[in-house]
C-alpha cells in the first residue's frame, strides 16, 4: 500500500541529474531561442534538452564526444551550440541569465588576482634577435636613465 509521504517524495524530488535550468530561467531564455520552421524533414530537437546539453558541457569541461545521451545526439548538441554562437543567441542567453542572478543577488562580483609569475623559454618571445640567442634591447640605456 502507498503512503502519502511516499508518494509526497516521488513528486518533490528532482526530475533527472542532468536537469540544469530551473523552470524560471528556461521561461526567460524560451522566447530567445529558435522555433520549429514547419518544413518538411528531420524532426525539431527539445531545445530545453539541447541547452542544458551545452550548459552541462561547460560545467563539466567534457568534450563534444562525451555529452551523456540523456541531451541526445552529441552531434545535435554541437550544432546547436554553433548556430547559436553565430548569430550571438548564445551571448544574449547569458547575458539574460546573468542579468536574471545579478538582480536577485546571486553573483558576488569580487575579483581575485593572481601573482604568480609564468616563464617563458627565451625563444618564446617576439622581440627579434641582432646576436645569436641574446636579445639586444635597442635604446634602453636611454629609458634607464
Amino acid at each position: 500500500m502507498w503512503d502519502v509521504r511516499c508518494i509526497l517524495n516521488i513528486v518533490s524530488a528532482p526530475k533527472s541529474r542532468f536537469q540544469i535550468l530551473t523552470d524560471t530561467q528556461w521561461d526567460l531564455i524560451a522566447p530567445l531561442l529558435p522555433a520549429p520552421t514547419g518544413k518538411r524533414g528531420r524532426p525539431f530537437s527539445d531545445p530545453r534538452l539541447m541547452i542544458e546539453g551545452i550548459i552541462y558541457r561547460y560545467r563539466t569541461g567534457i568534450p563534444w564526444r562525451d555529452v551523456p545521451e540523456t541531451y541526445g545526439p552529441w552531434q545535435t548538441v554541437w550544432t546547436w551550440h554553433r548556430r547559436l554562437s553565430k548569430n550571438h543567441t548564445w551571448d544574449t542567453i547569458q547575458d539574460t541569465l546573468t542579468a536574471a542572478a545579478d538582480a536577485e543577488g546571486l553573483i558576488d562580483w569580487s575579483v581575485s588576482i593572481d601573482s604568480t609569475i609564468a616563464r617563458a623559454h627565451q625563444h618564446a618571445t617576439n622581440i627579434t634577435r641582432l646576436k645569436k640567442g641574446l636579445v639586444e634591447l635597442q635604446g634602453s640605456a636611454d629609458r634607464a636613465a
